[in-house]
């Protein structure tokens, strides 16, 4: 544990639900009003131990603890140890009404939304309410109200669009309209909103709660309700979920359909580039985002665009000469095609639009390029929702009705949005004026403000896309007097670098290194790939790569540099020492999974004995099981969830045409449970079988009963996903045996093992994205390093243990762990970390698989400017 005092720790002993004793830490927590805790906060706390297996056993009460007569209080470092847990039993706000309904434009996810709303108020013994065609439903009322059920809501999690309709409304806007709604909410008992929708949407329901007592009043005295009806219902409580794909609302890092309209964008860039390449031509891509240009900006990183239009950042008032001066160098350095992007809401530093048509007409007048538009439009809207979010969509869905369970009658309006990987609760207000504020900045041309008020991962992202497509072609560093197609900052070279891959290949490890290469040769240093892993380190495959050599590689799947599993051996080490020292390599950057991570601890132990391994290492996690201690997602594992979650929605249709079927299915991952998890909850799965949770014949009869109930009920197919080392015994082929002979006559069972495809396909945007930006701060890291390790002579030594690190992402964080402290967090014979993020998701899973379980809450209430404090998103 991490101590923040040097008082005495202080041990006491607890038995877990199988009686088993565990050796355990009293931890502290921090004092409320300089008041110690008592005991009953210690009951309402959640606490973890370590048995004899090294694996991590949650306790969710304090009962039991025998508690020293004496004992100190500790300030336990929360990311790493243990966070406050908030359990939640089934039925306990027992007949509350609650409706939801979606508002302004669809997005990609909203279904799956509004199942974790429906299925999680029905948990909690909630009457749950659609409210059909948004705001127009609830002033109709009628047959656009309507009671919801727990398979009112099946098989929806994969479908885009939203199930219950959306509309525009002017009679919302009126002051009778809102009575009418009133009136229709009161009737049927309901005063908890969840509303799905823009800032417009969002606005509306804040105005909504705060005329709600003065409706009810005025209802009353025209005799429309009653006085104990007004009384009764006399709050009204609102929670907001952002439903958009432009991801245009501040407070969140992303609103849900962002990520499925960046598909959408990436998949069509994609297929427009073999064309391109073919006769060689120019595309002007034009992509939604009237007020937003975050879909522009992140497609232009993800797709290696050659210039970038939005609204939040106008091009100087000399773009036409840019443009066309960045093109045609592009074309005479031998590039066959190019990508302009622009977002449909583009704008000059005069305030004047830039259309697609515009830029065509430049290009066509100044270069005669064979140049063509592509308007995407709401194609970007289609489609299946991505992975990402249907598993955001449930989080976010679930934590709206439980800040409504927990609202009080002076609560003001929240919305739930995502901050780092953490769910959080932010005032709606707040944020919707921050939101206008940026509409404000670019209409007063404060274009700097406008990108600030974005937040910092758009800033972030505007920084990364500059730099990464610099226009400029300076002096080789090599050659001082020699024009060369190779950026660099300055006319000498400061640091020779290397990049290996160890692990299996994973979607997003060459956008890391194309992103790492070009800011280490902006910066002025050179880079060597290491070629074919350990085995390329020892034989001498060193490739030294220049600025036009990574081009194009973001899109591409696997390991462009080559990669082996294995690790080095102890006798391996003096050769590849040997190769560190002939090619001056001062710095070392492993992109890889669990063998990466091995192979640092293995050169770290190394540096007493050889001076070359004494330089600063990093390492960015890339494995599709992401299962490396220090990170919460590693590169790779985005694109393998979308792949299993695309498998199981083409099983599922399989299952909708046979009838009474039962799919088992089972995920790569190692003893990581992850893939089989969040697969499980993108894909609607009835339960997901991983390591980290035991479990034995009475569960898995349990599941043959549900599944037997699920098809009585009417809904004729089952999925169960398996990571691939759940169990020893309970193998995939077992599971299936066992359903099909205790389902006879009620249902068949199928198994599937998916196996490598999971490792295939282009990489998704999120992991180009998560790629380019760990490459870009890998960079910056290294750069510290050497400016504080390098003596007077130029020489790299460095012993310290925070020379060498992990970089990775812990909560709202991109954090450089160093290897010795992972050691701790890491068992070492199951290839895990001992305290996995996700598996606070597993109650959620089952909760909205109608299994019994116990409901861990997630959402923290924080301000917008808690928010801003060094959060960096993660896309």
């Amino acid at each position: 544990m991490s101590i923040k005092n040097d008082e005495t720790q202080c041990p006491c002993t607890i038995k877990d639900s199988k009686k088993e004793e565990l050796s355990f830490l009293l931890p502290s927590f921090p004092k409320q009003n300089d008041k110690e805790p008592g005991k009953e906060d210690l009951n309402a706390m959640s606490f973890y131990a370590i048995n004899n297996d090294k694996r991590r056993i949650y306790i969710q009460s304090l009962e039991s603890l025998a508690l020293p007569q004496e004992y100190k209080w500790y300030w336990i470092d929360m990311a790493e140890d243990l966070a406050a847990r908030r359990f939640i039993k089934p039925g306990s706000h027992k007949d509350k009404g609650l409706a939801v309904f979606t508002s302004g434009g669809d997005s990609q996810g909203m279904n799956a939304a509004v199942r974790a709303v429906v299925r999680m108020g029905i948990y909690l013994g909630c009457k749950v309410f659609f409210i059909k065609e948004g705001y127009q439903g609830m002033v109709d009322g009628g047959k656009n109200i309507q009671e919801a059920t727990w398979s009112s809501v099946s098989s929806i999690i994969h479908k885009g669009g939203t199930i219950i309709g959306s509309a525009r409304c002017h009679d919302f806007e009126d002051h009778a309209g809102r009575k009418k709604a009133a009136k229709n909410l009161v009737k049927l008992g309901i005063s908890n909103l969840v509303v799905i929708g823009g800032d417009g949407s969002l606005t509306g329901a804040n105005l909504f709660k705060e005329e709600w007592s003065t409706l009810l009043k005025e209802l009353a005295e025209e005799g429309e309700i009653t006085i104990d009806q007004v009384e009764k219902y006399e709050h009204l409580h609102i929670a907001g979920l952002v439903g958009s794909i432009d991801n245009d609302f501040c407070g969140t890092d992303m609103t849900i359909g962002t990520d499925s309209a960046l598909h959408r964008i990436i998949e069509s860039i994609d297929a427009i580039v073999s064309t391109a390449y073919s006769h060689q031509r120019t595309f002007i891509m034009e992509v939604m985002g009237r007020h937003c240009g975050y879909l522009a900006l992140v497609a232009a990183i993800c797709s290696e665009a050659d210039f970038v239009f939005i609204p939040e950042w106008p091009p100087e008032q000399d773009w036409p000469n840019k443009l066309c001066k960045k093109l045609l160098q592009e074309r005479l350095m031998g590039q066959r095609l190019n990508i302009i992007i622009v977002a449909e809401g583009a704008l000059d530093r005069n305030g004047e639009p830039i259309t697609a048509e515009k830029i065509h007409k430049v290009v066509v007048e100044k270069l005669q390029q064979d140049t063509r538009i592509t308007v995407l439009g709401h194609v970007q809207r289609g489609g299946n929702p991505s992975a990402f979010d249907r598993v955001l969509g449930c989080r976010m869905g679930a934590e709206a009705v439980m800040a409504l369970m927990e609202a009080k009658p002076d609560t003001e309006a929240c919305v739930v949005t995502l901050n780092g990987n953490q769910a959080v609760r932010l005032p709606l207000m707040e944020c919707v004026r921050r939101t206008k504020g940026v509409a404000k900045a670019m209409a007063d041309k404060n274009w700097n403000l406008a990108v600030q008020l974005r937040g910092k991962g758009f800033a972030r992202n505007l920084e990364t896309y500059k730099m990464l497509t610099r226009l400029k072609a300076p002096i080789e560093c090599t050659n001082p007097n020699k024009e060369s197609n190779s950026p660099t900052l300055t006319k000498s070279c400061h640091y020779t670098l290397g990049v290996i891959h160890i692990g299996s290949p994973s979607c997003g490890m060459n956008a890391a290194v194309r992103s790492f290469v070009r800011n280490c040769i902006y910066r002025g240093d050179k880079v060597y790939g290491i070629c074919d892993g350990i085995l390329g380190l020892i034989t001498g495959k060193f490739k030294l790569l220049d600025w036009p050599f990574v081009t194009g590689w973001v899109s591409q799947g696997g390991a462009l540099l080559g990669t082996k599993r294995a690790p080095p051996k102890e006798d391996q080490l003096t050769q590849i020492a040997q190769r560190l020292k002939e090619y001056e390599i001062q710095a070392l950057l492993i992109v890889g999974g669990f063998e990466g991570y091995q192979t640092g601890l293995t050169f770290i132990n190394a540096r007493d004995k050889f001076e070359e391994f004494r330089i600063p290492i990093a390492m960015i996690p890339a494995t599709i099981s992401n299962n490396v201690p220090g990170t919460e997602f590693s590169l790779g594992c985005d694109t393998a969830l979308n792949e299993i979650t695309e498998i199981c929605d083409r099983i599922r249709q399989s299952a909708q045409g046979t009838k009474r079927r039962v799919f088992i299915i089972e995920t790569m991952g190692g003893y990581c449970g992850y893939l089989a998890t969040l697969a499980g909850l993108a894909g609607g799965a009835d339960a997901a079988y991983i390591f980290e949770e035991k479990f034995n014949i009475k569960d898995l009869n349990q599941d043959v009963i549900a599944m037997a109930a699920k098809m009585s009920e009417g809904v004729q197919r089952g999925l169960i996903l398996r990571n691939e080392n759940a169990n020893l015994n309970y193998s995939t082929d077992f599971m299936q045996r066992l359903f099909s002979e205790e389902g006879k006559g009620l249902f068949s069972c199928r198994m599937n093992i998916i196996g490598h495809m999971q490792q295939g396909g282009s990489p998704t945007p999120f992991d180009r994205n998560l790629g380019t930006k760990m490459g870009s701060k890998a960079v910056e890291w290294f750069s510290e390093q050497l400016k504080k390790n390098t003596d007077a002579n130029g020489k790299v030594t460095a012993m310290d243990a925070d020379s060498a690190v992990m970089i990775g992402i812990v909560r709202q964080h991109y954090k450089f762990t160093p290897f010795a402290e992972l050691l701790e967090m890491t068992d070492f014979e199951h290839r895990i970390p001992t305290y996995q993020w996700w598996m606070k998701l597993r109650p959620l899973l089952k909760v909205l698989a109608k299994h019994e379980s116990t409901y861990e809450e997630e959402g923290l209430y924080i301000t917008v400017e808690e928010m801003d404090v060094d959060n960096d998103s993660l896309v």
